[in-house]
């Protein structure tokens, strides 16, 4: 083993980390996976050449490897495998903006954040937008095909992609796609690596496209009694208006945030929407979803001041942090068709009343996208039983309504249980071939997604 590591450390002088010291903050992602094995080593690469070097090795070896970017990944697809490699992308930061394509080529460690700024910089936007974009890397976006709160409008992460270079796991480096708006040369090779998770290739490099920076946001704001009714209200304004947000939070999430922030939400709602549009002209739109909300009974609605609105905005996005203040969570990301939301909030408030856990509840609601946020005390066995079960119970959930087990933040190894159940054993089938076809060894990401021999 010493020989081996003494190999890779030649090969990349001063990019490799051994030891606990070293290896430790890169064993889990914000999952928290109990179960997380302690890698041999942590390779921290710049270039596609040296992540080459480090699969070759690996391959050569027979050692598995699991990509990693800012780890801020919340279904444990970035949990480390015992006796593995952990290859970190946090170095490879470069980035490029092309204002004559409207284009930006970046490495894969570059936060969401620092890809906006660039952009913004020479007058541009890059809309995919999750709630951590301030901490979430474009790699890790890649990998789960992240989405966020203007995805309602504008799309998720793979709208945006038109070309990657991927290692593959026998260390060929290859460019899929062309930096053009329109190409179907040949399958969508592009489209199959996005949301990938790192099982297929270790996404290096990454062309997106961008967009002009559209007028500030302007919002409506209601406050309902009834969550069936708030989510009955957002069902109305999907199917007439196009919002460029419409979110969603519960009692819960609201006296969270508010615990934080202190900006006078109404603790006794029993939900919040919050809806908005960035068009040029946006007065008719917001109309229009007022008097949407006015028809569904809400206890206040109105057109906050811009501030007050960015204010509940960035609320909204402070959300899970603030809920997670409370205990440890698990986090789901379930989806479902919007005239089923209602059922799904009704269910998930069913589930923690019959497991006697709290769950709090929030959404992308205009898309389906939600995330009910189990809460529970580590230290307390029979809690931390009960929410494992309320867990497993909204996986069910979400598929018998005819939805999605992960709308965003990917199947990790966390949700891996529920997939054949979604997707069927035929599709499954489908997908482990074409991973053995890519990664014949097994050593790419073993155990996320796919039941790997390294899991």
């Amino acid at each position: 083993m010493s020989d081996m590591l003494a190999e890779l450390m030649s090969a990349l002088p001063g990019a490799v980390l051994t030891g606990a010291d070293g290896t430790e903050p890169y064993r889990r992602d914000r999952a928290l996976d109990p179960d997380a094995g302690v890698p041999l080593a942590v390779v921290l690469p710049r270039s596609t050449a040296e992540v080459q070097t480090a699969v070759r090795w690996a391959a050569r070896h027979h050692v598995p490897i699991v990509p990693r970017g800012a780890g801020t990944g919340l279904s444990g697809g970035a949990t480390a495998v015992h006796g593995g490699l952990v290859l970190s992308t946090e170095r490879m930061r470069d980035v490029t903006i092309d204002t004559a394509t409207r284009m930006a080529i970046v490495q894969p460690g570059l936060l969401n954040a620092e890809l906006k700024a660039a952009a913004a910089d020479a007058g541009l936007w890059y809309p995919p937008d999750p709630a951590s974009f301030e901490i979430c890397s474009i790699g890790g976006n890649i990998a789960t095909n992240a989405g966020g709160l203007c995805c309602v409008k504008y799309g998720v992460t793979a709208d945006y992609v038109l070309s990657l270079e991927v290692v593959l796991a026998d260390g060929r480096a290859v460019r899929l796609g062309r930096p053009l708006i329109k190409d179907v040369a040949g399958l969508s090779l592009t489209s199959l690596f996005v949301g990938s998770e790192g099982t297929l290739g270790i996404v290096t490099e990454i062309t997106l496209r961008l967009l002009p920076t559209p007028p500030p946001t302007r919002w409506v704001v209601a406050w309902f009694d009834s969550s069936d009714d708030a989510a009955r209200a957002i069902a109305e304004i999907a199917c007439t208006v196009r919002p460029s947000v419409l979110e969603y939070m519960d009692r819960i999430a609201i006296n969270a945030v508010e615990d934080r922030l202190h900006l006078g939400l109404d603790r006794g709602a029993a939900a919040l929407v919050l809806a908005g549009c960035d068009d040029v002209d946006p007065q008719r739109d917001l109309n229009a979803m007022q008097a949407v909300l006015e028809r569904h009974d809400p206890s206040s609605v109105h057109q906050p001041p811009q501030a007050d609105g960015d204010a509940i905005a960035y609320a909204r996005r402070l959300a899970i942090p603030a809920v997670e203040d409370k205990g440890r969570l698990l986090l789901a990301d379930v989806g479902v068709s919007i005239p089923r939301l209602a059922e799904l909030i009704g269910g998930v408030e069913e589930i923690a009343a019959r497991n006697d856990v709290t769950i709090a509840f929030i959404a992308h609601a205009g898309d389906g996208n939600t995330h009910p946020l189990v809460v529970f005390d580590p230290a307390d066995v029979d809690e931390a039983a009960r929410a494992e079960h309320a867990y497993g119970e909204l996986m069910t959930l979400a598929i018998g309504l005819g939805g999605t087990i992960t709308g965003e933040h990917g199947v990790g190894k966390l949700k891996r249980p529920w997939l054949a159940d979604q997707v069927g054993h035929d599709a499954l089938d489908l997908g482990q071939r074409i991973k053995t076809a890519l990664d014949p060894d097994g050593i790419l990401n073993p155990g996320t997604i796919f039941e790997d021999d390294h899991s």
